[in-house]
């Protein structure tokens, strides 16, 4: 017998079959049915009571009035609906372009996690099983009888998005719509005050993300993003200017937001030193404490150092200044090491710098940043005759301090935005990326390495101070414990986790690691667990970041291809042994 033979037969023999087919196949002729049966149960059950006491999860223990929790179920289940009849019904040529089946599985399975996680809450918060009422059963049941259904659907294949062709209009207004969502999704997810219900939104929403991605949604999306581009971006700015007036004049709110734009605007600094030139810096938040001391001692509080007092726009600049020559000093002598050993050199300098400041104490050194006590009681910004601890009413609705914080941010964020991707299609950008993805090959084809990653230090540094000049003045107060390594690791994982080398992706990865905290602290205790878990997960499904730039997408897929085929390879050898 031929090896040829032995290979196909060994084939036929050691047929695998997924756990989808195993079981789907015994209700493969009536799944499309059992799909809209089970999309039906669920929401039903959502119009009954599922908790007997009312102090769980919202109030969830009135029949025919569902609270949050059983709204996004309905929501889940409008969703298998539609994706049901787009597998067969009136939706079909929609469901061309779509992977119906896939996103019905995905749907079918995150609804059952989602009614199981919901059933667990109520037991364990109420006090046992018996104070779930038969509404979430039924719900949790339709869940199941979904997940069921759509195991037994055929996925198809379907269009490429790319020849997806619709009128200007409509995918203008589907911008608008997803903007839109995005809006008001952050202004009600915001106002959420429980956390165990906090959690199921975000569940939730990650349910119906990866379903549209599995469905091939986003995909077009993005098409239509890049065909688009200036839509989206005056889209986008226009939800950021308008979230303010989402928040009903909330300063608790308003607060987490300016916090999540100082974080954002540091990493997207950060993005430059290690996105683009792929230089590993843990000391980095010594640079934003930098521009912090420098807004500290130049500002009018009684606890400042220093007599001159310079406009705040002068302060601004020297602050950007003295980061970015801090950036020189850390960058010039050591970039000379790379990889671990550059990242052992810049934890050094971030610890040094905050012992530095607290040694400047008049006694261990001179008197500069009053040691550890730091500069305290630090007054609002003033430009010109605007006071920014001031409330203001625009249009009716009052913007207070954490407000106006929020505007002056947005506009330096949009400055740090425009500096990265200009320089990121910019020669420099080209040198940066062509460091990080072969340094020596890039020095042999003339490349300044060295004098590019100086400038890749300075120029993060100094983006980093500037934007520490308004945190003095927002956090009213600057001491060396603001400024530990555990916050260079924090703005290190929002440039992996929301991807390396993107705008987009830092602001998604910042704003996760900056909200969760503040919205997740009945478990703090584990939030660094649960850190640590989420980047493991991601660096075994997702290694590119939540949004990955073009290049590093193409380079996971080549790698994932070629492990695949090698994989391959060593099956076959092992079955051609096995067979002789």
């Amino acid at each position: 017998m031929s090896i040829d033979t032995d290979i196909e037969e060994t084939y036929d023999d050691t047929e695998r079959v997924s756990l989808w087919d195993r079981v789907g196949r015994p209700v493969a002729p009536f799944a499309w049915a059992l799909t809209l049966v089970g999309a039906a149960v669920l929401a039903a059950g959502c119009f009954f009571a599922w908790s007997y006491t009312s102090d769980v999860l919202g109030d969830l223990s009135i029949d025919f009035y569902p609270g949050a929790v059983q709204i996004l179920m309905i929501v889940a289940a409008v969703f298998a609906v539609l994706f049901a009849l787009m597998y067969r019904g009136p939706l079909s040529r929609l469901g061309e372009w779509l992977g119906s089946a896939t996103a019905l599985r995905t749907l079918g399975l995150g609804s059952t996690i989602y009614m199981a996680l919901v059933i667990a809450l109520i037991s364990i918060q109420s006090g046992g099983l018996v104070n779930v009422m038969p509404g979430a059963w039924v719900s949790f049941a339709g869940a199941i009888i979904l997940l069921v259904g759509s195991a037994g659907l055929t996925p198809r294949a379907h269009r490429d998005p790319l020849h997806a062709s619709l009128p200007s209009w409509v995918e203008i207004l589907t911008i608008v719509v997803l903007l839109a969502i995005a809006l008001f999704g952050a202004a009600y997810v915001l106002d959420i005050e429980d956390g165990t219900v906090f959690s199921l939104v975000l569940l939730f929403v990650g349910i119906i993300s990866l379903t549209l991605a599995r469905a091939g949604f986003f995909t077009w999306v993005g098409i239509v993003a890049q065909t688009h581009r200036r839509v989206l971006l005056l889209g986008a700015v226009a939800v950021a200017f308008l979230f303010p007036f989402t928040q009903d004049g909330s300063d608790a709110n308003m607060s987490i937001a300016t916090q999540v734009l100082i974080f954002a605007s540091t990493a997207l600094g950060l993005n430059i030193v290690v996105g683009l030139a792929g230089l590993l810096d843990l000391g980095y938040i010594a640079f934003l404490g930098a521009g912090a001391y420098v807004g500290a001692i130049f500002s009018h509080s009684a606890f400042s150092t220093v007599g001159w007092k310079p406009p705040f726009i002068v302060v601004v600049i020297m602050g950007a200044l003295v980061s970015a020559t801090l950036g020189l000093i850390i960058g010039s002598p050591t970039l000379r090491v790379s990889g671990d050993y550059l990242a052992i050199v810049t934890l050094a300098f971030g610890e040094i710098f905050r012992l530095t400041m607290g040694n400047l104490d008049g006694q261990d050194g001179p008197l500069l940043t009053n040691g550890p006590n730091g500069i305290p009681a630090i007054p609002d910004l003033e430009i010109g005759s605007f006071n920014f601890g001031e409330t203001h009413e625009v249009a009716g609705i009052t913007l207070g301090r954490f407000a106006n914080y929020y505007f002056l941010l947005l506009v330096v964020a949009g400055i740090i935005i425009t500096v990265f991707t200009r320089l990121n299609n910019s020669r420099i950008g080209r040198g940066w990326i062509a460091i990080r993805e072969d340094e020596k090959a890039a020095e042999a084809m003339g490349v300044n390495t060295f004098g590019l990653k100086v400038f890749a230090f300075a120029g993060g540094a100094f983006l980093a101070g500037m934007v520490g000049t308004i945190k003095a003045h927002h956090d009213v107060s600057v001491t060396p414990d603001q400024y530990i390594f555990l916050e260079s690791a924090f703005l290190l994982a929002a440039v992996v986790l929301g991807g390396m080398g993107t705008v987009a992706g830092v602001l998604i990865g910042a704003t996760i690691l900056k909200l969760l905290p503040e919205k997740l602290r009945f478990v703090a205790d584990y939030r660094l667990l649960i850190f640590g878990l989420l980047l493991v997960l991601m660096m075994r499904f997702r290694p590119e970041g939540i949004i990955a730039s073009k290049r590093r997408q193409l380079e996971f897929h080549e790698e994932d291809e070629e492990l695949a085929t090698r994989i391959e390879e060593v099956h076959l050898v092992e079955e051609q042994e096995a067979k002789a």
